[in-house]
């Protein structure tokens, strides 16, 4: 990183990867050190934010389901007021800022009022995820590709997803937020086509300590995560890719062979 790379009144997105803080990349340490303020969501890792110094300005705007502390709108003000006011501004964002991250409205806000936005990457969930279950989330001849989907829609309105495209074979789906769209993505897949015996992952609290996944299939996909997941954050991969995983370490769980054996 050049020394001119965060200047007064520069914005960096920077991702705070999935929790665990040994898996931030050097140069988001590095940003979050030189900050004057850092504006942080709620997904991101206590063990991060210990990253930050002391006497640096921190402001959570954390949005999770159903418990929205700052709207967009607010969080884009905030954003630019910061900028305006000189600050080194490090705007840390869980995962990877760019995968259903928002960053586009927040530079686009700090574009139009005229400052410089950067961006960090983070490793996303859904790597950090397959990491820990020793699998490979692409796999030739297995899965063809990967396929990153958002499960958050407004409450009560159905997902805007083409199951038909998803539920097509040779691709691994990662779900994001899935927990309380579990029971629609095993219908909507379903009714597509995709067998009930599909494998399915589902992690909570992904590379955290008390990260925890269970192996299970598709047609147990609402019964899993209600009684697995319960408020945790949820990702779940679906796929034949997800059969694969190592079902050895620490806090992996199989239901799929608890209830067909």
């Amino acid at each position: 990183m050049q020394p001119d790379d965060f200047a007064p009144g520069t914005v960096w997105l920077v991702g705070a990867g999935p929790g665990d803080p040994e898996l931030l990349a050097m140069k988001a340490v590095r940003l979050i050190e030189r900050a004057d303020i850092v504006l942080y969501d709620a997904l991101v890792g206590d063990g991060v934010l210990a990253l930050i110094p002391p006497g640096v300005q921190r402001q959570s705007v954390g949005k999770r389901s159903g418990r929205h502390s700052k709207d967009q709108t607010t969080i884009n003000v905030l954003l630019v007021a910061a900028a305006r006011a000189g600050k080194r501004v490090v705007r840390l964002k869980g995962g990877d800022p760019v995968l259903f991250g928002r960053a586009t409205e927040e530079i686009k806000a700090l574009h139009d009022a005229g400052f410089s936005v950067r961006i960090c990457p983070g490793i996303t969930a859904a790597s950090a995820a397959a990491a820990s279950a020793g699998m490979s989330l692409s796999l030739r001849g297995v899965a063809r590709d990967v396929r990153f989907v958002t499960a958050h829609s407004k409450r009560g309105a159905a997902l805007d997803v083409d199951w038909t495209s998803l539920a097509q074979d040779g691709s691994t789906l990662a779900f994001y937020m899935g927990r309380e769209a579990a029971g629609e993505i095993m219908r909507g897949l379903m009714r597509s086509g995709m067998s009930g015996d599909m494998p399915v992952m589902i992690a909570c609290h992904v590379s955290a300590p008390e990260e925890r996944r269970l192996a299970t299939r598709l047609d147990l996909l609402d019964l899993a995560v209600k009684s697995f997941a319960a408020d945790a954050p949820t990702l779940i991969l679906i796929g034949a890719a997800v059969g694969l995983a190592e079902l050895t370490p620490a806090g992996v769980e199989n239901m799929a062979r608890t209830e067909h054996d």
